[in-house]
């Protein structure tokens, strides 16, 4: 496989994956659909019809059209690239309503199914006319060339980043806090919850999160770019305001801007700098060790009942759903992120 072709053939992976976890979340109540599971291709569209979910079913399959028409349009006749991206997409979403006959929270419907369709073809339109950028001259894989790791190892660290930045549409945590396990095992908060504990841990949190995902993304670089590790932390920053505005309320956009994330903050970034001017091995070293002490932090502080209060009150339906699938990538991601960084250990060896 052409190391250039595999970037986007990584994200139309990743994001099928995530679709598939968004829209089959929770994963639990299987039961009989008591039916013929083929029965929504047949039934009547429902009288009252929701534009927003219309608009999301669309939005949801338009970057997997553009990815896997990126992937594969390279020496292929765009009218089939077109056609094969359809069936892709009306593939998967008709696997995905089918499934869902089994899960008593989830509905299938046709209408799913054709707006599904439409946004992949959407996305095939424009993976065909704009996909040339995943080329091998194109901009974005000049740029990956010139700043990335080389490789497949580079690759999947760009990955990691993409899916820490989904982490931050998760508005119940700490900000940039992640790995908090006791929501899969139902285990309490070891520690009560007080204003000066929380706040200690708050800051402790912030700060070491920041630093390891500052030193993880310079271990995904050739070189030092400072303007790319601020696009890092500032979109994250920014998606975690737009979790607050959906999930909390619009006058919550920055509820993460509390004392303790401000000055954790503002210490995680001195903190990078400071280790910026370490030896390679030194940062990758200092990334593992501060990506588990903070994931560590995470399992120890205190739930915040405020905004477990907040949330309690949030939306229903996609966006509930959307909000489930962050909180499970919110999870894993320290993990994964580990492990990239011991494969990388190997295969780079500093």
């Amino acid at each position: 496989m052409q190391s250039w072709r595999s970037l986007p053939r990584y994200l139309c992976l990743a994001y099928t994956l995530l679709l598939l976890l968004v829209c089959l979340h929770p994963f639990s109540g299987w039961t009989s659909p008591g039916e013929s599971p083929l029965a929504f291709l047949t039934e009547p569209w429902q009288k009252y019809i929701s534009l927003v979910d219309v608009y999301l079913n669309i939005a949801g399959f338009v970057p997997f059209g553009f990815m896997l028409a990126a992937s594969i349009r390279e020496g292929r006749k765009p009218g089939r690239v077109v056609l094969f991206v359809c069936a892709a997409s009306f593939l998967l979403s008709f696997s995905i309503e089918f499934i869902q006959n089994w899960l008593p929270s989830r509905v299938s419907s046709n209408l799913d199914l054709a707006t599904n369709f439409a946004g992949g073809f959407i996305g095939a339109l424009a993976g065909v006319r704009w996909g040339r950028a995943f080329g091998q001259d194109g901009p974005l894989q000049r740029w990956r060339n010139r700043r990335i790791q080389p490789g497949h190892i580079g690759e999947l660290g760009l990955l990691l980043i993409g899916l820490w930045w989904l982490s931050q549409l998760e508005p119940g945590g700490l900000l940039f806090g992640a790995g908090d396990l006791r929501s899969l095992f139902d285990l309490p908060a070891p520690l009560a919850f007080s204003a000066r504990r929380y706040f200690v841990l708050e800051v402790a949190v912030v700060a070491s999160s920041t630093l390891g995902v500052g030193l993880f993304t310079r271990r995904c670089m050739r070189e030092p770019s400072v303007l790319f590790l601020l696009m890092v932390l500032l979109l994250g920053l920014g998606l975690r305001s737009l979790a607050n505005y959906f999930f909390l309320s619009p006058e919550d956009v920055l509820a993460w801007a509390t004392p303790g994330a401000l000055r954790g903050l503002l210490l995680g970034v001195v903190l990078f700098v400071v280790a910026s001017r370490l030896p390679r091995w030194g940062q990758h070293s200092l990334a593992s060790l501060t990506l588990l002490v903070s994931t560590a932090l995470v399992n120890l502080a205190p739930e915040n009942p405020f905004i477990a209060v907040a949330l309690g009150t949030g939306h229903e339906g996609h966006l509930l759903n959307f909000y489930g699938l962050t909180r499970l990538v919110t999870l894993a991601w320290p993990f994964f992120a580990l492990t990239w960084l011991s494969a990388q250990a190997v295969v780079r060896r500093w």
